[in-house]
């Protein structure tokens, strides 16, 4: 695989990630929280910066832009839908695009939900698609714009990639996120084991980002809100996906 991918905390709790084809000596940073830990990173590596891709509008996932865009001369791609509340674009994408990086496809999924305009970006080569705040270990974003429906569709559309796909979320939430998940599937075998090794990790300070889609898939319960035994343990057994999925969502936010 031409790809090295690098996690860089951020901030209290975010999260930045580096992509490196060192056969052509390329990088790009998915989101740019804030700058020092970004450069330090680059530094360390004796790396450039050649692309950086935005997810979404939120200060805490765009703030680093600019500093690292005049020192490196990255070009910056984003959203057109979220073009008129994001710094300047140099390659506005629409849902369904594609590009290129250093002779990798990039495929650009709408997945709003969290935002109106957020998307996600997939790579088959490097096996990896950066969610930021939509799909999250062990979780979803905060509905702060879109609908129940508009979440629920972009995360049945993550789930329908490649099982095999390591899954680059924004945020270090996953242990509160495998305590909901728990009142929600407290039966569910891997989703015990997979708290377990959550705390493991937490106790030593190591992230928990990435995390693989088919784990995400036997899980997360804002992926499971179609399947019979969830809506089962929510008492809405009858509901549509949507309305279970909203209810999950509702119970997170009161968690």
């Amino acid at each position: 695989m031409p790809w090295e991918i690098i996690v860089v905390p951020c901030l209290t709790d975010n999260y930045a990630c580096l992509l490196h084809n060192s056969e052509k000596g390329f990088t790009a940073l998915i989101d740019a929280p804030e700058a020092a830990p970004i450069e330090a990173e680059l530094a360390g590596r004796n790396w450039g910066l050649d692309a950086i891709l935005i997810t979404h509008h939120h200060y805490d996932h765009i703030d680093g832009l600019e500093d690292l865009r005049s020192k490196t001369g990255a070009r910056v791609y984003g959203a057109a839908a979220d073009g008129h509340r994001l710094p300047p674009l140099d390659v506005a994408l629409h849902d369904g695009d594609s590009f290129e990086l250093a002779g990798s496809k990039v495929n650009v999924m709408d997945v709003s939900g969290h935002t109106v305009g957020h998307i996600a970006f997939y790579m088959a080569d490097a096996a990896a698609v950066f969610t930021a705040d939509s799909l999250m270990a062990l979780g979803c974003g905060r509905l702060f714009e879109g609908t129940p429906a508009q979440m629920w569709e972009s995360l049945s559309r993550l789930r329908s990639l490649p099982p095999e796909t390591m899954v680059y979320s924004g945020h270090e939430y996953t242990a509160s996120n495998a305590r909901f998940a728990l009142t929600i599937e407290p039966e569910n075998a891997a989703l015990q084991a997979r708290a377990i090794e959550i705390e493991h990790l937490r106790a030593v300070q190591k992230f928990t980002v990435p995390s693989l889609l088919s784990l995400e898939c036997d899980t997360n319960p804002f992926l499971r809100a179609d399947l019979p035994e969830v809506k089962a343990a929510v008492g809405m057994e009858s509901a549509s996906d949507v309305d279970v999925f909203a209810e999950i969502r509702a119970r997170k936010d009161r968690f």
